[in-house]
């Protein structure tokens, strides 16, 4: 569950389309734009798809649903509705609901419990904490954009974690372009991995994103259904 949550925390903030671009520019100017467009983001309601490669079973896993996220003070909420497989993960900042139907069970915890030691990164992210040049050493893989127009960033944590052993960032260049002097919400990146220290990667991916779209507080509290299993951890 852990990896599931953290490996889509970490990036469901860091979203965006793809567009071309020409000219090289420095990390500098890319980094500038992940953390203006991440600032600029109060709330969220987007579609997704994951996919997960399981090294020690070589195989891969694929999920898909739909995600709510909502910035509260110096905390954050969130909301995955997996319609493959079918689960609910939902946190209103200070616990997390766990619900698996097909299994009538639902884990509860707490939500700085989960993100605790390794795993703090993704929760620095979600509450406006984070800072990607704090937490990660970043080299610019090629200077000029890819032939789908993002440049690509490998991060490597700056302290080991269990969750992360590297991140790459694929920013869009459309997005570098436009952000000088932009006062809008807007999302710099296209598509991330996460690769973990088991050697599994998660890929997500995001469509019909919808940024300060003004989600209500309440997708963000759960009420078990009668008759499931309520496990606290």
């Amino acid at each position: 569950m852990t990896r599931l949550i953290s490996g889509a925390v970490l990036i469901l903030i860091l979203l965006a389309s793809s567009a071309f671009a020409e000219e090289p520019v420095d990390l500098a100017r890319i980094l500038s734009t992940v953390n203006s467009g991440y600032a600029s983001i109060e709330d969220l309601h987007a579609e997704f798809s994951q996919r997960t490669y399981v090294a020690s079973l070589k195989r891969e896993e694929k999920g898909s649903g739909e995600l709510f996220l909502k910035k509260k003070g110096g905390t954050a909420q969130f909301r995955f509705n997996y319609t493959r497989p079918k689960q609910n993960i939902i946190s209103n900042g200070k616990n997390v609901w766990y619900y698996l139907p097909e299994n009538k069970q639902v884990i509860i915890t707490d939500t700085a419990k989960l993100f605790s030691g390794g795993n703090g990164m993704a929760l620095s992210y979600l509450t406006g904490l984070g800072s990607i040049a704090k937490d990660f050493d970043i080299r610019l893989l090629a200077e000029t954009p890819d032939k789908k127009g993002n440049y690509q960033l490998e991060l490597i944590p700056k302290k080991q974690n269990p969750a992360v052993s590297k991140l790459h960032l694929f920013v869009s260049s459309d997005a570098v372009n436009k952000a000088q002097g932009s006062t809008g919400a807007f999302f710099p990146i296209a598509s991330s991995v996460i690769f973990d220290q088991m050697g599994n990667r998660t890929t997500i991916e995001y469509s019909r994103i919808r940024i300060n779209s003004g989600v209500a507080s309440d997708k963000f509290n759960f009420t078990p259904p009668a008759g499931v299993d309520v496990i606290k951890q």
